[in-house]
């Protein structure tokens, strides 16, 4: 936005000091000269024997004396009030100039430099943490951002590499078996459908472009334990469900792929045999709370947090049939966050996963 050239903070609050000064000089000088009006006589007494007798100034004679010395004064306070009021204002905004500064590195794309203001806690002070507090946020989620562009490119190329080598094999031989070349391109198209379908959920979900309706999420949970059935005996692992009426509002379709995403991982990353998972909705002090645990390996606190961001599994980066693309915790959180809710991730003492999700109860 274009704006006129104006004064300084620093030059108006020089004005506003030396104005202040200069009235509170004024409304002294002011007193001063009517208390000693109020005493001093405006005329000289005459007595009989015809000698005329002063007994003290007059008003005239005050006047003459004081005038002069008042504007004195008034001169004085108004070059002090300017001296002062400039090196004040300069004293109080130097936060501000600081604060300035890292704002326009920050326009500049510098969003590792931070203010760290010293001194006792004031607005100053506040505003320069609370904006440390935003640059380590925006600093977080941009390297999040970046990490998220690679992977997203990362993943989106191998299928599309994986299929470019299948069909440079299958054009410089002629003998390979059409039907297992058909089959394994199916795979990969399959794989690549599921993981740009994710990447456009996860955007629908940051958006919160959904209508909202009331859902209970114990029901949602039981469908997703009856979906998921097949796969948890396909690994051997047990599905214990104690689901209680959890009424909330939202997407009953984000809400029910938030619900099958935390099943699925409670089926997958599990033991390789005598697996357990437990799924329980509950209501606590006004909120909803569904519950997935599952057994599995030792995670540590480290490896836990970073669970939830974009393509990063707990068992790093290795594939197979029923790993998903890495985006289901991620699109777990960004459901929840989007629902007004939370997502919680605690490793278990004896191995495994506890993953709580708390919404807003209807």
């Amino acid at each position: 936005m274009a704006r006129r050239a104006g004064l300084s903070i620093r030059l108006k609050l020089t004005f506003s000091y030396a104005g202040f000064l200069m009235v509170a000089g004024a409304l002294l000088l002011g007193t001063v000269w009517v208390f000693l009006l109020r005493y001093v006589p405006n005329h000289q007494f005459v007595f009989p024997d015809g000698f005329d007798l002063p007994i003290g100034p007059t008003r005239a004679d005050l006047q003459r004396a004081f005038v002069p010395r008042a504007a004195e004064a008034m001169g004085f306070l108004l070059v002090f009030g300017l001296v002062g009021g400039w090196f004040l204002a300069g004293r109080m905004l130097a936060p501000l100039a600081r604060i300035t500064n890292a704002t326009r590195k920050v326009g500049k794309g510098v969003l590792s430099h931070r203010i760290e203001l010293e001194g006792r806690n004031d607005e100053f002070r506040e505003l320069a943490d609370s904006f440390d507090a935003m640059l380590a946020r925006l600093e977080a989620n941009d390297a999040q951002q970046r990490r998220f562009a690679a992977n997203a490119s990362h993943e989106l190329r191998t299928p599309l590499a994986i299929t470019k080598t299948l069909l440079e094999v299958a054009r410089e031989d002629p003998e390979t078996d059409a039907s297992e070349l058909i089959r394994r391109l199916q795979a990969v198209n399959t794989r690549a459908i599921a993981l740009t379908e994710a990447l456009l959920l996860l955007s629908r979900s940051d958006q919160r472009s959904f209508a909202r309706e009331p859902v209970d999420l114990s029901l949602l949970a039981e469908e997703a334990v009856e979906t998921l059935l097949p796969l948890a005996e396909k690994h051997g692992v047990t599905m214990q469900s104690s689901c209680t009426a959890a009424m909330t509002t939202g997407s009953p379709a984000l809400l029910l792929q938030l619900t099958t995403n935390l099943v699925h991982n409670a089926v997958v990353h599990n033991l390789p045999e005598r697996g357990l998972a437990r799924i329980a909705t509950s209501v606590e002090a006004g909120v909803v709370v569904l519950s997935v645990e599952n057994t599995g390996a030792f995670l540590t606190p480290e490896l836990v947090s970073t669970l939830t961001e974009p393509f990063r599994r707990g068992t790093e980066r290795i594939h197979s049939d029923q790993a998903g693309v890495g985006l289901g915790l991620a699109i777990v959180k960004s459901i929840a966050t989007a629902h007004e809710g939370t997502l919680a991730l605690a490793p278990l003492s004896s191995g495994g996963l506890r993953v709580t999700v708390r919404l807003p109860a209807r």
